[in-house]
C-alpha cells in the first residue's frame, strides 16, 4: 500500500439509525456537528436513514413503505400497458 494517502484523524463516532433508533459505535473520520451521550461519554453523531438493524436484508422481515400513494400511482400509469 501507499504510504500517506490516508487519513490519520479516525476517532469513535456514534451512528443512529432514526428508523428504530438503535446507535452503534465505530472508527470513522466524518465530519459532523451533532453530538450524542453514550454511557456518559459524547460522541460525534452520524444520522442514518437505514443500517444492519432495520434493514429487511439483515432483519428477514420486508417492509413496503408507500410513500404518497407511489405504488398506486406506478400502476395506474403503466396499467395501460398491461396486456
Amino acid at each position: 500500500m501507499r504510504k500517506g494517502i490516508h487519513p490519520e484523524n479516525y476517532r469513535m463516532v456514534a451512528f443512529k439509525d432514526m428508523s428504530n433508533d438503535d446507535v452503534f459505535l465505530t472508527r470513522s473520520t466524518v465530519n459532523t456537528k451533532e453530538t450524542l451521550d453514550v454511557d456518559g461519554v459524547e460522541y460525534p453523531l452520524v444520522k442514518l436513514e437505514i443500517s444492519r438493524s432495520s434493514h429487511p436484508f439483515y432483519t428477514g422481515k420486508t417492509k413496503l413503505i408507500d410513500t404518497a400513494g407511489r405504488i398506486d400511482k406506478f400502476k395506474t400509469k403503466y396499467a395501460k400497458f398491461k396486456k
